[in-house]
């Protein structure tokens, strides 16, 4: 068994009512506290925004992992390469993703 990145990427969408622009404000004014959650397992967490999507990347376990979130008009979709460690975490993870999601984009 290698410890290699898992073969599909982690994806998470979570629904909202807010429109693009008002999910990605949202988005933007939640993302001190969702920095400050992953820092606490990371060696270091970078980001930017490029158009509607914010670009990631966490440096965690001694890997990095990328990813990306994509703000859309009805809902947001979170897409995240997991190295194998992680992935098996997975239904905790997006447990995690969905619940602080939900919280930043309710209405």
């Amino acid at each position: 068994m290698s410890l290699r990145s898992s073969p599909q990427p982690l994806v998470v969408v979570v629904p909202h009512r807010l429109g693009r622009q008002a999910a990605r404000d949202r988005l933007e004014s939640g993302l001190t506290r969702i920095r400050s959650e992953v820092a606490a397992y990371a060696a270091s967490v970078d980001s930017h925004w490029s158009n509607d999507q914010l670009v990631f990347s966490v440096r965690a376990l001694g890997r990095t992992f990328t990813g990306k979130i994509e703000v859309l008009d009805d809902a947001v979709r979170l897409e995240v390469d997991l190295p194998w460690l992680l992935s098996l975490a997975a239904k905790t993870i997006v447990a995690h993703i969905r619940h602080t999601g939900t919280s930043l984009l309710r209405k």
